[in-house]
């Protein structure tokens, strides 16, 4: 819903029918306050499904700068709201110390408390010919052993990853999913599924009766009116419900 505070997002996802919300811990104080977050479930009568980790760049100072302690911070505030998932972005390069200790924090973590952490795909940065990794070690998070992951469509095509390959290799480890479209180009786009090249429908599909993990919505409408808003995201929504297995 951003640049909507956290308030209009339980508004719209209660009129548009949803069944759940994902939120996005950033600069909007609500969204940091597990007390603000409980009263607007109570009044929407929607629950939360899974709490964002403040990992990424226009976040950096949300909490402080150490992400260890983000991180475990997050885990707590979806605790406190009953969300059973935290999504996580793989670390910075530029964090080598957190990067070192980030598959035994991230296990730690699971143990200590009923929260998944959900490692999610990213993608690489393009440089004239060249591809660059922003992330440690790799934005393919599939390629490495971590317990939970967490598909997102729109990476998936920014990084020209197939999702349905990637979908496969994260094999019972998936835990969470990201919906969104793209057309292929150097930037995350976020689109509403089927306007894009992600083979949205055929992920959905391939997730098959045994996935019991969410399906989240995460389409930017960053630059939408608000009835523009709400006609994409039941867009996206009609989308979903007709594809899931």
């Amino acid at each position: 819903m951003f640049p909507e505070p956290l308030d209009a997002a339980f508004e719209i996802a209660s009129e548009l029918g949803y069944d759940g919300i994902e939120v996005m811990i950033w600069a909007d104080p609500a969204s940091q306050d597990p007390d603000a977050i409980n009263e607007l479930i109570n009044q929407a009568q929607l629950p939360v499904g899974s709490v964002h980790a403040p990992c990424l760049l226009v976040t950096a100072r949300v909490w402080g700068t150490d992400p260890g302690p983000k991180l475990a911070r997050s885990v707590t505030l979806a605790s406190r709201v009953q969300a059973s998932t935290v999504v996580i972005h793989p670390p910075f390069r530029w964090q080598p110390a957190y990067a070192r200790q980030f598959r035994a924090g991230v296990r730690e973590l699971e143990r200590l408390s009923s929260v998944t952490i959900a490692v999610e795909n990213m993608f690489p940065v393009r440089v004239r010919d060249r591809e660059v990794s922003a992330y440690a070690p790799h934005w393919d998070v599939a390629e490495y052993q971590f317990g939970h992951y967490t598909l997102d469509t729109s990476h998936a095509v920014v990084s020209r990853s197939d999702p349905l390959e990637m979908r496969a290799r994260m094999g019972g480890r998936l835990a969470h999913v990201h919906l969104g479209d793209g057309l292929g180009g150097p930037t995350d786009e976020h689109l509403v599924p089927g306007r894009g090249i992600g083979r949205c429908a055929e992920v959905l599909a391939a997730l098959g009766p045994g996935y019991r993990g969410d399906v989240v919505v995460e389409v930017s409408t960053r630059s939408a009116e608000r009835a523009e808003r709400m006609d994409d995201l039941n867009e996206a929504l009609q989308f979903a419900r007709r594809h899931l297995p």
